[in-house]
């Protein structure tokens, strides 16, 4: 087994593993600040990357330049659902909560398909397209790309979160709303600031997965089931958790894939998970 090969599975393996990270950043973002779960979370990723795909099929604009307009639409798209959706659910039940979010889901993935059909569509021959080789070793771009966008945008939300007054806000408001009330601090607002934030997540993902991966009115399922089992083992509501587990889950598939079987790519995968929740149920680095 050639050091090049074993570089090349590692390099498609962190590609793949950032954008189960970012996926799932946004996914325990929304959960840590809130307690509410976003069943609607992988047609969010779905809808951004139709929105990246039919700007490069309609005016030839490649999604590395449309990327910012998407991560803003879907900040925008984020805001609207919590104002139209989530915000006339937190008082209630988190049936009520799970019913809306869930119901989101089945409605988008129904209208992409009304809207777009069942057929698979792929931006084809975008800039980051093609391969390098460094040293000998030859590495896809796409998941180079990947691994640099999905890393910077990590980065980007871990410094907002944890280095700025606004990420002090969404945590106090996290920790006791009513305390962050007395405080001049108004919870919805910060609220609605974690969806955003979690649904522009997403659309980085997203405008860096459409090129290297087929976009149809499902897509979002299988990555996002992924991302659920990234949240569950890094822990809910860590932001650091989520990174890790999303970047060991992307290794394991891919090295598994290789070496063992594609069909079987997922189980190892599922293997952890279901070690971690009997061994240490909160997670890697979650809450006590």
């Amino acid at each position: 087994m050639s050091e090049q090969l074993i570089i090349q599975l590692i390099v498609s393996g962190l590609g793949m593993g950032f954008i189960f990270a970012l996926i799932a950043i946004g996914l325990t973002l929304i959960y840590g600040v809130m307690n509410v779960v976003n069943f609607a979370h992988g047609e969010f990723l779905m809808l951004g990357m139709y929105a990246s795909y039919l700007a490069f099929a309609t005016w030839g604009a490649d999604p590395l330049v449309t990327l910012p307009f998407v991560v803003a639409a879907m900040f925008g798209f984020g805001l609207l659902v919590y104002y139209l959706l989530i915000r006339q659910v937190l008082g209630g039940s988190m049936q009520a909560q799970i019913f809306a979010t869930f119901g989101l889901m089945v409605f988008l993935q129904a209208a992409a398909q009304f809207v777009m059909g069942a057929d698979y569509f792929a931006v084809r021959d975008s800039w980051l397209s093609g391969v390098v080789t460094v040293g000998g070793v030859v590495l896809p771009v796409p998941q180079l790309a990947a691994v640099a966008g999905a890393s910077l945008a990590t980065a980007a939300l871990y410094l907002l979160v944890f280095r700025t007054a606004v990420g002090r806000q969404l945590r106090a408001a996290a920790q006791d709303a009513q305390a962050a009330s007395t405080l001049g601090i108004n919870p919805s607002a910060m609220y609605a600031l974690a969806w955003g934030i979690g649904s522009a997540c997403v659309g980085v993902a997203a405008s860096l997965l459409s090129n290297f991966y087929y976009v149809f009115p499902r897509v979002g399922a299988i990555f996002v089931l992924l991302a659920y089992v990234a949240v569950a083992l890094g822990g809910f509501g860590s932001i650091h958790g989520a990174l890790v587990a999303g970047l060991l889950i992307g290794l394991l598939q891919v090295l598994t894939g290789f070496f063992v079987s594609s069909e079987l790519k997922f189980v190892p995968v599922y293997m952890l998970y279901l070690a971690v929740v009997l061994l240490r149920p909160r997670g890697l680095f979650g809450r006590s």
